[in-house]
């Protein structure tokens, strides 16, 4: 055994993962300005206004972090906004950020300390590829929207294409593209012996999505209509409007199935995901051998940023 365990038990894993983590993390954010485009967040509300009739008052930011920008935009804009964060040292240091406290709160993704039916807008950015369950998760978070609500998730897309083989979790290239196998000897690797291949995350990313991954765990959560981002931008949008070939390519994408689903695969988009929960009456389709009961209810019988994915 590595030297570093003769005298520390190997689960309690590398020691600079504990002393180095808030740091290095808040550093990441500084360095790459991260969560701070504060009009890529207001296009973000934009979008999702187009999908929704209700008002997007209530708001809980999932996994906020030590920085928690979003969080202070929605706040500064009149929002009725909370975040949660499972590390204590992140909630204070979010707190020192807001410059008050009672705004973030200590809990996961799996149990948020929040009243059923009482949000309208669930904000999950880069937090699903962390946590222990992630249907369990997507499961909290369809408990405390109210009916009509939406989950709007960013996560890791196991597809992404990049040239120099950027995954944006681990400094492996091509880190999503791996075997299973071998992507768990690399988080075994980096909680014991190397903790600078996930910048000394205590919970580096361990869950790839495809969006049909995302859809799946959405159904079995719960929830009852999925879109991209893709489909609520508009070729009038500042993004898309000074570019005639984004002008001219958007409603093909949104339009032809097949285009939509290359769009989702390997692009931003397809990390990129919105949940709807259904409205009281609205029966969440289950598949038995492709249908389902007009009630929902299965037949017995065998059988990630959308923030600038089109800048």
């Amino acid at each position: 055994m590595n030297a570093l365990y003769v005298n520390r038990k190997l689960s309690e894993g590398h020691p600079e993962l504990t002393r180095r983590s808030l740091t290095s993390f808040s550093a990441l954010l500084e360095q790459n300005d991260l969560g701070h485009d504060e009009a890529g967040i207001v296009r973000q509300l934009r979008y999702l206004s187009r999908l929704v009739v209700r008002d997007l008052r209530d708001v809980v930011v999932v996994g906020c972090g030590p920085r928690p920008h979003m969080l202070k935009v929605l706040l500064d804009r009149g929002y009725n906004a909370l975040g949660i964060e499972p590390m204590t040292s992140f909630v204070q240091a979010a707190d020192g950020y807001l410059g008050t406290s009672g705004k973030v709160l200590c809990g996961t993704a799996e149990h948020m300390p929040l009243a059923d039916a009482s949000q309208d807008l669930v904000y999950c950015n880069s937090v699903l590829e962390h946590v222990d369950s992630p249907l369990q998760s997507l499961a909290e978070m369809q408990r405390v929207l109210r009916p009509g609500g939406i989950a709007f998730v960013i996560t890791t897309n196991r597809y992404r294409v990049s040239l120099r083989g950027d995954n944006g979790e681990y400094s492996v290239p091509f880190f999503n593209w791996l075997p299973e196998v071998v992507k768990e000897s690399f988080v075994f690797h980096h909680l014991h012996y190397r903790p600078a291949l996930a910048s000394y995350s205590e919970r580096p990313a361990v869950h790839w999505y495809s969006f049909s991954d995302l859809c799946r765990l959405g159904r079995d959560a719960g929830f009852f209509q999925f879109y991209s981002t893709l489909d609520l931008v508009s070729p009038d949008d500042p993004t898309v409007a000074p570019s005639p070939l984004k002008r001219l390519i958007l409603p093909r994408m949104q339009q032809n199935p097949w285009l939509r689903a290359l769009a989702l695969w390997g692009t931003a988009f397809g990390g990129m995901i919105i949940m709807l929960k259904g409205r009281v009456g609205d029966a969440v389709p289950t598949e038995t051998n492709g249908h389902a009961n007009a009630d929902g209810h299965r037949k017995n019988g065998s059988g990630r940023d959308g923030l600038t994915a089109m800048d």
